[in-house]
């Protein structure tokens, strides 16, 4: 081939590019099928960029091979019917659900343990370790779902890169997290019982760092999986990785957190020492995690600013623990420690799919720190649900699964514990106003944070899901114990 050859149909690729980048059309256009860079061929003059996409599929389209912000942003985001967002929606949803149930359940045989009845901080404990999920997996299934959706990912060595290093920086803030949700349980347990037992501080800090360690790293591992295979068979990771995140969260951890401490807790007389040795093992083993985080430059800066939601969401969490510790005593909130769960659960796997879904839009419309044209303006509640778009699509299929979902699994736990009295209808009214109120809440509330956080220059996949997932953990707790309250004074 001469040189003139090679120019000119060079040419004609570039005209071919252009053309489509100019279209203004938002349908599913035709895209010039151009040679792919090839690291091995004389006719590339480039590496793969962060905008090669990791995976092929018709669904999703395929991303342009350059790495500049405008073409990121001149591909059309692919389109979803709302039967498909409620076909790949609905089942992990109703898997998460079914997962809070059966931590609902969980919680309510467990509290009556030993360790459960003599170190009743542990309590407090409870919803920012399982909140966690949100704060860690959760966050990192938005972070690679959007990585895959929008093509940042390039080669077979940079994609197993980013997912080692975002493994490793979860690990670092889970060791970190759980230490510190021990040490906020034992402070807010001394400051409400005005007393301080070592032993007890010792044994929470201890069964609290295994606990996130262990559950991060299991979660973390089938999380990869379930990102990479949607991806493969076509499925939007961010319908189906949040709430798969959580099913698996909260029975995994609340059923380690029990197991753990009740046998430490009958070590820990025999061998007083054991709780120090293990805790302090497990925070020795952080360094080996900074390090294997800076395999991937976006770890690396992660594990630098990132502290400041996960620290502010476990904080928010352990207030929602405050709320259920006090309703143990209570004879008239008795019901609150087997419906938390499931309340706190379900409004959190909603609100991180709709938080998933905008962080994506935004990834591929507009660079971070500029908000696209068609949301710039005042926020309000409503807007979030009045809205044709894709994202005032979603949130009104999310708004409307709230309540046939909170049925599903209230008649769930019904049968499982085979009660012979089926609940209320002043029970059915209570709690779905309260799940309704505080679903209806969160959805407006992500609506406005992941945009502010956008044009701050904040990275939502990152920060968002943190706060909502707290935020959710804190209203569904205290909306419930609202509820018992009201029937109380009704029946």
């Amino acid at each position: 081939m001469t040189m003139a050859s090679f120019t000119e149909e060079k040419q004609k690729e570039c005209q071919l590019t252009s053309a489509h980048l100019s279209s203004g059309e938002n349908g599913h256009q035709f895209i010039p099928e151009t040679r792919r860079p090839d690291r091995t061929s004389s006719f590339s003059s480039k590496e793969f960029s962060e905008s090669d996409p990791l995976f092929h599929n018709e669904f999703y389209g395929t991303a342009l091979a350059s790495g500049t912000i405008s073409e990121i942003h001149g591909q059309a985001m692919p389109s979803e019917s709302v039967r498909a967002l409620v076909i790949q929606i609905l089942f992990p949803f109703l898997l998460s659900g079914f997962g809070t149930v059966l931590a609902g359940m969980l919680l309510d045989v467990v509290q009556h343990w030993d360790v459960f009845r003599n170190v009743t901080e542990i309590f407090i404990l409870v919803p920012p370790l399982l909140g966690l999920k949100g704060n860690l997996e959760m966050t990192m299934a938005s972070r690679l779902s959007t990585a895959v959706n929008v093509g940042r990912i390039g080669s077979s060595s940079e994609k197993w890169n980013l997912i080692i290093g975002n493994l490793a920086l979860k690990q670092v803030q889970a060791t970190v997290l759980g230490f510190l949700a021990a040490l906020v349980a034992s402070a807010l347990g001394w400051i409400l019982q005005e007393e301080l037992i070592v032993n007890h501080v010792a044994l929470l800090c201890c069964c609290s760092t295994v606990t996130a360690f262990t559950a991060s790293l299991l979660q973390g591992i089938v999380m990869v999986g379930v990102i990479v295979g949607s991806k493969k068979v076509g499925v939007n990771p961010d319908n189906i990785a949040t709430p798969t995140a959580a099913s698996l969260g909260d029975i995994i951890t609340l059923g380690l957190l029990a197991v753990i401490s009740q046998g430490f807790f009958y070590c820990m007389e025999p061998y007083p020492y054991i709780t120090y040795l293990v805790c302090g093992f497990f925070l020795c083993l952080t360094p080996m995690w900074v390090i294997l985080s800076f395999r991937h430059p976006e770890s690396q800066k992660l594990l630098f600013s990132s502290w400041e939601p996960v620290i502010t969401a476990m904080l928010i969490s352990s207030l929602g623990g405050l709320i259920l510790d006090h309703t143990i005593t209570d004879p008239k909130l008795e019901g609150v420690v087997l419906y938390s769960p499931v309340i706190n659960g379900v409004g959190g796997n909603l609100v991180s799919i709709q938080a998933s879904r905008i962080a994506t839009y935004l990834h591929f419309h507009c660079p971070l720190g500029e908000l696209p044209g068609d949301v710039k303006g005042c926020y309000s509640q409503c807007c979030s649900f009045c809205t044709t778009g894709p994202n005032g699509r979603s949130a009104q299929v999310l708004l409307t699964l709230a309540i046939p979902g909170h049925l599903v699994f209230l008649y769930t736990i019904y049968l499982i514990q085979g009660s012979p009295d089926p609940p209320t209808p002043v029970f059915f009214f209570f709690y779905l106003t309260a799940a309704s109120t505080q679903v209806f809440l969160l959805l407006g509330i992500v609506d406005v944070m992941v945009h502010c956080l956008w044009k701050c220059g904040r990275d939502p996949d990152s920060f968002s899901i943190p706060y909502l997932t707290a935020l959710a953990d804190l209203l569904g707790t205290g909306f419930l114990t609202l509820c018992f309250l009201l029937m109380s004074l009704v029946t």
